[in-house]
């Protein structure tokens, strides 16, 4: 059963949905498996090739999936599958095209879209990118205290980081420097949530060590 959200107020579309995923792992006691923009598409694939015959009940999660993992087609055809299958599938996309929607929202049990007004787009919480571009520690910091004091939850968080080393990234050009620690930014923060889990840690606390490191300095 597929469920979509979408929409450019990430963190109230998101809230909403982790709201949902939590109380149906909860009351099936359901293994998670999150994938987002961050992931390979081996890891899509994986996912859409289900849990096995010992893998156990799954409450998938994908998240800004159709860009970014050359996965997209693939999982615009298993939509049927999707929509079919027993397991509860969680899908948000902020700004997905037309044609993407068309076809999810057709296969989906419940559609939400949650867009923010205009003026609130630019929300502070991507003054937490700009601050990583310009390698300011100290803005990061105080940035992140911020974002945790409101509620944000540490995967949207991580969203936008990562969306931040992705954008230096494609702005980079030809300066090998600027390059090459954008390069090292986005496969550290990509690595960031599977770290996390491989050590028995909370994302929330990666990030607060991420953002002290010396990494983060230009």
């Amino acid at each position: 059963m597929l469920y979509f959200y979408s929409g450019t107020d990430r963190e109230k579309a998101r809230r909403a949905m982790m709201a949902e995923v939590e109380r149906v792992a909860k009351k099936g006691k359901a293994a998670l498996v999150r994938i987002t923009d961050a992931n390979a598409a081996e890891d899509v694939r994986a996912a859409l090739a289900g849990g096995g015959m010992f893998g156990g009940e799954r409450v998938l999660v994908f998240e800004g999936v159709l860009a970014g993992n050359g996965a997209r087609e693939e999982l615009l055809a298993a939509l049927p599958e999707l929509a079919a299958s027993d397991e509860r599938v969680f899908w948000y996309e902020e700004k997905p095209d037309a044609d993407a929607r068309k076809k999810i929202e057709k296969h989906a049990e419940k559609s939400a879209r949650f867009d923010a007004p205009p003026a609130a787009r630019d929300s502070a919480v991507f003054a937490l990118a700009n601050a990583l571009q310009r390698g300011d520690k100290k803005a990061l910091w105080l940035g992140l205290m911020r974002e945790y004091a409101k509620g944000s939850a540490p995967e949207m968080v991580h969203g936008v980081l990562f969306w931040g080393a992705k954008q230096m990234f494609l702005k980079s050009g030809r300066n090998a420097a600027a390059r090459g620690r954008a390069a090292a930014l986005v496969a550290e923060l990509a690595a960031l949530p599977h770290e996390a889990r491989r050590r028995g840690a909370e994302l929330e606390y990666a990030l607060e060590r991420f953002v002290l490191s010396e990494r983060v300095l230009q």
